[in-house]
C-alpha cells in the first residue's frame, strides 16, 4: 500500500515537471536562471512529498499497531464472554437437564419445573367416583381387647336399655371400630448376678457371665440404635435423646457409637458373601456418589443386583474399585452412566443410560439458541420419546419382545444416522453428545434383547438416595472403620427393603448370633 502511494506522488512530480518544460515560457531566452531554479522548487516538492510519505506510513504503522490491539481486545472480550455465558448455563442447569442430583436443586440455581406444565382445573384431592382407601380391620386373633359399646336409651321411645350384654337383647353383628395404641413404653432390664458357690472340697467357684451377656444393652436395643442412624438417617445426639425420652433409657453419644460398631460387625460375614456374589451377576447397574471422611474426599459406590445390593465407601471414583469387586474381566452386562471409569474397565455388554441422555439434551436444548442445534436435540429427543412409548407397551404386555425389536429397528437407525449427521457440529457439546451416540450405539440398545436390563439406571440412583441423604445430615465418616460400617449397614437395609425382610428383625437376630459366635443368616436367596 505504502508503496502504491510512493508511485502515485512520482508519477504526478514527473507529469508536473514535464508539463512544464513542454511549454515554453516568455523571455525564457533572457532568464537562464529560471530552469534551475525551477528544478530546485521541484527537488523542494519532491522532498515535502517524501517527508508526507513518511509520515503517511508513520501513521499506517500506528494505526496497524491500533487494529492490532484492537483485534486482542475484543478477542478477550469475547472469551471473557464465552466464559460467562458457560457459568450462566451452568448455574441454570438442575436435575432436569444435566447430571446433578434432585438434591442440589437449591435456591441459588434454575428452579426445575414441578408438577404439571399446565395447570390442571380439577381441585385437589380425590376425584369424585373413585374407589376410596380406606384401613382395614385387622383380624379378631390380632385384637387385644375387646370392648362392647351398648346404647344408653331407645331412639324411638326413649326407655332406658340394658346395660349389660348378658341381659341386653342383640340383633344382628355388631359394628367394628379399631383403635390403634400405644402401650406405655418401659425399657426391660435384667440383672444378672454372679454367684460364688462352695464345694466340699472348700473351693470356691464363682458364676462367669456368658459371653451373649456381656455388655449393657441387648441385641434388640442395639439392633433400634443401628437401625435409627441407618434406615432413619438420624444422628447420634438425636438417637440418644429418642432412647431417653420415649424408652426411658440413657444411652451415652459413645453408647450409641458402639452399639453401631458391634451392628456392622455382626453383618460383616452375610456382607462378603454379597460382595463375592457380584461377579456371577447376569446384570448389575452400579453409580457413586461423593463422601466425605473427616474433611477427606471419598466415593460412595452402590452395585444394584436382582435381589440385593452392596456399597463399599473408596478413596477413587477410578475403575480400580471395580476391578476389586467385579475382578478383572465382568462377564454379565453392566448398566452405568457414561463415565470414563467404566469405559476404561468394561469391555464387554453394557446399557447406557437413557435418562442421562434425556437431561444432556435437555440442557443443550435450554442453553443454545442455535436454530441447528435446537433441531438436533428436538430430533433426537423425539426418537427418545418413541423408543420409551415402545418400551412401556412391553413392560404392560401389549407386545413381545420379538415385536419390540422388530419395530425398534427404524428408532436405532435413526438415532444412528442422526449421530453421524453430527459428528462435525461447531457446537462442542452436540459432537461430544452426537460421538458418544455413535461410537456406543450398541451400548445403548442391550435392554431391547436381554432380559433383567432397564434402559435407564435408576434403580442404582435410587440406592444412592440413601447415602445422599446420610451424608448432608452427618457429613459423612471419621474414620475408615466408620466407613466399613458404613457400607455394611447400608447393604443390609437395601437388601432387605428388596427382599421384604423386617431390618430391625434381621439386625436383632444377627446381633444375637454374633454375640454367641454364631453364623449369621445369609441374604443370598
Amino acid at each position: 500500500m505504502i508503496a502504491r502511494i510512493g508511485r502515485r506522488i512520482a508519477g504526478r512530480v514527473y507529469r508536473a515537471t514535464a508539463h512544464r518544460f513542454s511549454h515554453k515560457p516568455r523571455h525564457s531566452e533572457s532568464s537562464p536562471e529560471r530552469p534551475q531554479r525551477e528544478l530546485e522548487r521541484l527537488r523542494e516538492e519532491v522532498k515535502e512529498r517524501d517527508e508526507k510519505i513518511a509520515e503517511l506510513e508513520k501513521q499506517i504503522h500506528e494505526q496497524q499497531k491500533q487494529i492490532g490491539d484492537k483485534e486482542r481486545q475484543i478477542g478477550e472480550k469475547e472469551k471473557q464472554i464465552a466464559d460467562l455465558e458457560r457459568q450462566l448455563a451452568l448455574r441454570k442447569q438442575n436435575s432436569t437437564n444435566s447430571s446433578k442430583p434432585p438434591s442440589s436443586d437449591g435456591l441459588a440455581g434454575e428452579q426445575r419445573v414441578r408438577g404439571r406444565r399446565k395447570k390442571s382445573r380439577r381441585k385437589p384431592g380425590g376425584q369424585p367416583g373413585h374407589r376410596g382407601a380406606h384401613r382395614p380391620l385387622v383380624p379378631p386373633e390380632r385384637v387385644d381387647e375387646t370392648r362392647h359399646v351398648l346404647p344408653e336409651q331407645c331412639e324411638d321411645c326413649g326407655k332406658a336399655l340394658p346395660r349389660e350384654l348378658a341381659q341386653a337383647q342383640i340383633v344382628g353383628d355388631p359394628q367394628r371400630h379399631q383403635v390403634t395404641e400405644l402401650p406405655d413404653i418401659r425399657a426391660h432390664i435384667t440383672e444378672y448376678q454372679m454367684h460364688g458357690v462352695a464345694c466340699e472340697c472348700g473351693a470356691i467357684t464363682h458364676a462367669v457371665l456368658p459371653p451373649e451377656l456381656k455388655g449393657n444393652f441387648g441385641p434388640q436395643l442395639t439392633a433400634l440404635v443401628a437401625y435409627l442412624t441407618v434406615v432413619c438417617r438420624m444422628p447420634r445426639r438425636v438417637v440418644e435423646g429418642l432412647l431417653e425420652q420415649v424408652l426411658g433409657v440413657e444411652m451415652s453419644l459413645g453408647s450409641t457409637q458402639k452399639c453401631w460398631e458391634e451392628a456392622s460387625q455382626a453383618v460383616a460375614l452375610p456382607c462378603q458373601q454379597l460382595e463375592e456374589q457380584l461377579k456371577d451377576e447376569p446384570v448389575l447397574n452400579v453409580d457413586e456418589t461423593g463422601w466425605r471422611t473427616n474433611g477427606d474426599k471419598r466415593y460412595l459406590w452402590a452395585f444394584v443386583a436382582l435381589q440385593f445390593v452392596v456399597y463399599t465407601v473408596a478413596a477413587t471414583r477410578g475403575s480400580e474399585v471395580l476391578v476389586r469387586l467385579l475382578g478383572a474381566v465382568f462377564r454379565g452386562v453392566l448398566c452405568s452412566d457414561r463415565f470414563s471409569a467404566y469405559l476404561k474397565y468394561h469391555s464387554g455388554k453394557a446399557q447406557f443410560c437413557w435418562a442421562h441422555l434425556k437431561r444432556n439434551l435437555l440442557g443443550i436444548l435450554d442453553l443454545t439458541k442455535n436454530s441447528a442445534v435446537e433441531r438436533f436435540c428436538r430430533d433426537a429427543l423425539a426418537a427418545h420419546a418413541r423408543l420409551f412409548r415402545l418400551w412401556h407397551k412391553f413392560r404392560s404386555g401389549q407386545i413381545d419382545r420379538q415385536q419390540l425389536l422388530v419395530r425398534s429397528l427404524p428408532i436405532q437407525k435413526k438415532i444412528f444416522t442422526l449421530a453421524e449427521q453430527h459428528l462435525n457440529s461447531r457446537h462442542r457439546e452436540v459432537e461430544n453428545l452426537a460421538r458418544a451416540l455413535w461410537e456406543h450405539n450398541e451400548r445403548l440398545f442391550t435392554f431391547l434383547e436381554h432380559e433383567g436390563v432397564e434402559p435407564t439406571n435408576n434403580s442404582a440412583e435410587r440406592a444412592l438416595r440413601t447415602g445422599v441423604q446420610w451424608r448432608k445430615i452427618c457429613f459423612g465418616n471419621r474414620s475408615a472403620t466408620g466407613e466399613l460400617a458404613t457400607a455394611r449397614l447400608l447393604t443390609v437395609a437395601e437388601t432387605c427393603e428388596l427382599q421384604k425382610l423386617n431390618i430391625l428383625a434381621y439386625l436383632s437376630v444377627a446381633i444375637a448370633a454374633h454375640r454367641r459366635h454364631l453364623r449369621p443368616a445369609s441374604l443370598l436367596s
